[in-house]
């Protein structure tokens, strides 16, 4: 399975789009020969295996992003809660 990150692009290059991915410095490239029409700087892409599958308004584009935001802040707290229990199973496994 394949998740889809809305990418912003910044650049547009002979069908080239250089694009950030969310709000760090993390840049991609995406061939742009699959959309219906290019995209505009500042517009968002949808990008798979390099390639732009779909323009997203801006508005979709936030929303999935903060979405993507929250999933991984939750991921986070279970990740940690599931260290910290394993941390005290060992500790009663293994007395000192």
């Amino acid at each position: 399975m394949c998740l889809a990150v809305p990418a912003q692009v910044e650049s547009l290059e002979n069908g080239i789009a250089r694009c950030r991915v969310g709000n760090g410095q993390t840049f991609l490239q995406a061939s742009t020969m699959l959309l219906e029409r290019p995209p505009r700087v500042g517009e968002y892409l949808i990008v798979h295996a390099g390639f732009a599958l779909h323009i997203l308004d801006a508005q979709k584009a936030e929303e999935s992003l903060q979405l993507l935001r929250h999933m991984a802040e939750e991921f986070q707290l279970v990740e940690q809660e599931y260290n910290k229990q394993k941390m005290e199973d060992d500790d009663l496994a293994y007395p000192r």
